[in-house]
């Protein structure tokens, strides 16, 4: 069986998130963030202690973090093509794991529980990876149109959010 790799997939969404850096973006709902973890939606991160020190987390400390709670949370070590699992990644870092696989649910027909079990395994397992992409990046696409449909004040994110699925698409 051939297995996805997180870390080629973390190289590739660590660049998406701009990196090893810590900053606030006015409108933001993640608020402040280092590497793309937010400081509002995970707390708990010892990184923080660090970054609180005047010190930079080491790297592991920031790839631990996205392993545990998106990459294996969306079982993405049983999904066998690097490109379905690489882009269901990138978006839950972006997105939330549950919204990634409701979406992911959605392309490949299975009911959109947002949980990743055993029929959205099978599912995404004999998915053709590069229809899934596109159709994923479409869904995407209209996620995100829906969301500045509702609140303007995210309009200005639309831009580097269809950017980054496209590049997702590209590659």
């Amino acid at each position: 069986m051939i297995q996805s790799n997180f870390v080629d997939a973390f190289e590739a969404m660590i660049v998406n998130e701009g990196g090893y850096t810590l900053h606030t973006v006015a409108g933001d709902r993640g608020g402040m963030t280092y590497a793309g973890i937010s400081r509002r939606a995970h707390p708990e991160w010892t990184g923080w202690v660090d970054l609180d020190a005047g010190r930079q987390p080491e790297a592991e400390r920031v790839r631990a973090l996205y392993k545990l709670i998106y990459w294996d949370r969306l079982r993405l070590d049983d999904v066998q093509s690097q490109r379905i699992a690489r882009t269901l990644f990138d978006f839950g870092v972006n997105a939330g794991t549950g919204t990634a696989a409701k979406l992911a649910q959605l392309i490949v027909g299975v009911t959109p529980d947002g949980v990743i079990g055993p029929r959205t395994l099978a599912a995404l397992n004999t998915a053709d990876p590069d229809r899934f992409a596109l159709a994923y990046a479409l869904a995407k696409i209209a996620r995100y149109r829906d969301i500045v449909t509702r609140d303007r004040s995210q309009s200005k994110f639309l831009l580097g959010w269809i950017n980054r699925t496209l590049k997702e698409v590209a590659t």
